[in-house]
Order: C-alpha cells, then structure tokens, then sequence
C-alpha cells in the first residue's frame, strides 16, 4: 500500500495539502477520484513490456507503471474497436451482449445498461471524458452518460471521415497536397501515414483532448469526487502525427517484426480466414518497400500517445487530487505488423490481445503482475476500489488482489478473448488456447514459443492442458445484436429509432 511518505516526497509535491487529500477510502475520509486514460490499437510495444525488439520511447507510460501496478499478461475483451469498448464500459464480455462488431450501437440494444460512467455519476461523481472512450462513431458516447464530454476533433476531417452513417458531420473535400504522405499508392486514406503539413502539435485531435483533461483537472472544484476519462486515439491509424516523434525513430533503427514464412501451416482454416482479411495492405506495403517505414509510423503514435498522456499526468501531479486519483491506463486491443502474415487487429493471437494495462493510486502497491487478467475486470475493480455498489451481471471480478500483492497473490483465473460469434481465446500464464466456432483448435506454450509460431493441439501431451484451458470458454453465446441498419439514428437529438417497432430510445 502506498505510504504517506512516499506520496510526499513524490516530485517534490507540496507540503501544503492537507493529510486527507492523501488518505483514501480505507481510512474512510472520501471516495477516491478516477482518471481513466485509454488509448487505441497499441501492443506490447511500451519500453515497461518489452513487446518492441528495439527502442521505444515511452517515458510517461513507464513511469506511471513506476508508481503503480503493470499487469504485463494483461488482455483486451475482443481485438475490435467497438466490441472491446463495449464490454470493458458495460462489464459484460461480447458473448453476452451479442455486440461482435463495430457494426453495433450499444445503446439501443442495451438502454438499460449501466455503464461505467453512468455508474460513477449515479454515485454522486462528476463524471467528464474526451476522445475515444467508446467507440469514437456517432452515437457510441451519448450525453446521458457524462455530466461534459468533448468527442474526438479530427484535424482531417472532410477527407477523412466522410462516411455518414459514422461521421453524420462530415462534408466529403479533396484529399490534400501530398496525399499520400506514406508514399504508398493504393493503401487509401485510413491506412496513410505521416506528418500532416502546415499542422501544429497542438492542433492534433489527441492533443485536444489532453487538453481538455488537463483544464478539468485546473478547474474542477474540490468537495465532489471525479471521474475523468480522457481517450487517445494513437496509435490507431492514420499514423498522423508531427515530425518530432518520427525523428525519434531513425529508420536504419528499426526492427521489423520476427515473421515465419509457414506460420500458418499449422493453423486451422478460421485462423487462417482471420490471417487473411486485410492482408492487401499488408502487400501493398511490402511491395512498396516500406515496412520499416510502417513500423517507425507506428512507433511514432505510439510516443507521440505517450506525450499526450505525460501532459494529464503532469497536470495531476500538480493538482491537489494527485494523493487520492486512481490512474488507469488502457489500451482497448493491439495490432499485427505482418506477424502471422496479418496487418491490422482482429485475431486471437497474442499480437492482437496483448495490450498494456496499468493502475496506480491509493491502496496500490506498486509492482508487475505476471497473472493474465481481462480488461472485463476494470469496472468490477473500479467500483471495488471506490466502493460503490456491486453490479451482479458483471462477468468479470475486481483485481483488488492482486493490486495489494502484485507479485505474490495468488490468481486461477485465466484471461478470455473472444472475437465474433464462437470464436474465442484463453490465455494463461503459460499457455494460449483457440477454439473458433468450426471446432478448429490452436494450442501455444508461451514458457518455449513466445512467438507462438508451433501449434500444439493435435499433440495428445497436450490434452490434459487443453481439458483444462476450455473448461473456461463461453457456454453460450448470444445471438448477434441489431446492427446499425435496424436503426434510425438522430445525431441532434441524441434519438434512435427502431424500424421494425418504431420504439424510441434516447440518449440525453
């Protein structure tokens, strides 16, 4: 558990707060405060997990996981935008909501869904956010669930977002002088990357909400506890971002991922489906002899990311809420970069699901955690560690445990992955077992092929460990949700309509 002292002597902070700001709920005083910092399509590629063969320069990340809990077996709910946010934001995994895909509006399907916000604000929170919390598509953050929030500002809009069901604000305009900055022909607009000319850094839509979150933590007044949630959308492509975070990333630097050319071999045919969607961009990219220009664009977003985030750190740290503010940070799935010959999320392997995971704050006691967790855990451990009341259709648990004891409680459960209907993942500390919905099955030893590049299903040592990892996948699965098309969605009013019912469900 974090010390008095040591809260004192961190950077300095000033003498002059008073002993209750520092003391939170286990000396019952008042109920802590949240900051709830999530970015977007980011690996293990943090310098804290070591997921990147070479350097990456992520200093805010790193020393957030200095003071508090690094979960470094740590997995996203499903390797997809939407479906992952919603579960992480409603505690309940894909296979009970039937929200698979980005294709779903979670609010009209679930209106009486309490999510993570919303329960918060019930609790007597202020409850703000800007970014990408969920997912960053018209109608996914309606404003019944915040007291303010700021969406996501693309600088690029317009030639960018002009699809209208997803960006009803959006008027279509010509791509702009350079385009595309990537120097890849073919790879089309959300796939591009670069340093957008003529713009400032504080103009980027991730610097905006930094700001945003920086400006509540100066202004919001001390006597009501917060919840402050502020989204990042790096490194989720386009890799725009200034010139100073690619200049961190020399490109004779640069270490392209460890690729076996018959990974796949062994792969049953619904792996090797998911392997190949988008795996145009993939050859595109390597046939233009740009790889190690990919991967520096990715490492760019990911620093640049980490200086946003640095920016909310720093502003906590000079408020007088640092003492009593729980940090949690985030990132919703990861990304392939030609690994199991794939470009992009959405697999079940380790590529795709592993993501970093942090909290710290009062009642943490600092160090890494090597059991899996799910981030199906956050709103259970949440509202655990704040106290507020229980939700009993959660299907995760609170990992209060393992903040106490980081490196020595003990954990049986392993994480679960799911992407689409009857496909799903479990990761244990040792092993990473696949069932996807044909019965096709995949087996990795993690302690012998991190990479997981040998497929140990069919060995039948391996049974008794297989018996063992599925007993934890689904037993049921729902049936998908409604897509958008069942719905006409108001983005002035905040109203969808059912078409089938003509049923009304609001969203202020």
């Amino acid at each position: 558990m974090f010390t008095l002292m040591r809260l004192l002597v961190h950077k300095g902070l000033c003498l002059g707060l008073s002993l209750a700001s520092f003391l939170g709920p286990a000396w019952g005083v008042e109920k802590p405060n949240v900051l709830f910092l999530a970015v977007d399509d980011m690996k293990d590629w943090v310098n804290c997990l070591g997921g990147y063969e070479g350097t990456v320069h992520t200093p805010h990340i790193d020393r957030l996981a200095e003071r508090g809990v690094l979960f470094a077996n740590a997995h996203c709910p499903s390797p997809k935008c939407a479906p992952s946010r919603a579960a992480i934001l409603t505690g309940r995994m894909p296979s009970s909501t039937g929200l698979y895909e980005n294709g779903h509006w979670w609010r009209p399907n679930f209106p009486e869904v309490t999510t993570l916000p919303m329960h918060f604000r019930e609790a007597g929170y202020r409850v703000a956010g800007a970014g990408k919390i969920f997912h960053h598509t018209a109608g996914n953050n309606p404003p019944n669930q915040w007291h303010d929030f700021q969406p996501i500002l693309f600088r690029n809009d317009g030639w960018f977002r002009e699809a209208k069901i997803n960006y009803p604000w959006s008027t279509v305009a010509p791509y702009p002088e350079g385009f595309p900055f990537s120097g890849v022909e073919g790879l089309g607009h959300e796939n591009d990357w670069g340093a957008l000319p003529g713009v400032d850094e504080a103009e980027y839509d991730d610097s905006l909400a930094a700001d945003f979150a920086i400006e509540f933590l100066r202004n919001h007044e001390t006597g009501q506890p917060f919840f402050l949630a502020c989204g990042l959308f790096r490194p989720h492509l386009p890799w725009y971002v200034p010139q100073e975070y690619f200049d961190l990333y020399p490109l004779e630097e640069i270490v392209l991922p460890k690729a076996k050319p018959d990974d796949l071999d062994d792969v049953p045919e619904e792996g090797q489906k998911l392997a190949a969607d988008r795996r145009s961009d993939l050859e595109l990219i390597c046939n233009a002899g740009k790889g190690k220009e990919a991967v520096r664009a990715y490492l760019a977003s990911i620093s640049y990311a980490d200086a946003q985030l640095g920016r909310v750190l720093d502003a906590l740290e000079g408020s007088p809420y640092f003492g009593n503010t729980i940090v949690t940070l985030w990132s919703d799935h990861g990304w392939h970069l030609g690994e199991k010959d794939h470009w992009h999320k959405s697999t079940l392997w380790e590529e795709a699901t592993r993501i970093p995971f942090l909290m710290a704050g009062p009642g943490i006691e600092p160090g890494t955690c090597r059991q899996p967790v799910g981030l199906i855990d956050l709103f259970p451990t949440l509202i655990d560690l704040c106290e507020l009341s229980a939700i009993e259709d959660h299907d995760g648990s609170s990992l209060r445990l393992l903040l106490e004891g980081p490196e020595t409680a003990e954990w049986e459960r392993p994480a679960v992955i799911e992407y689409r209907r009857g496909n799903a993942a479990v990761r244990s500390a040792r092993y990473r077992y696949i069932r996807y919905q044909d019965g096709g099955e995949e087996l990795y030893d993690h302690e012998t092929d991190p990479l997981e590049w040998e497929n140990l299903a069919d060995d039948p040592d391996h049974a008794k460990t297989i018996r063992e990892l599925a007993r934890w996948l689904p037993q049921r699965w729902a049936q998908a949700a409604k897509t958008k098309a069942a719905f006409t969605f108001d983005p002035e009013t905040w109203t969808w309509r059912e078409k089938s019912t003509g049923r009304v469900i609001e969203g202020k």
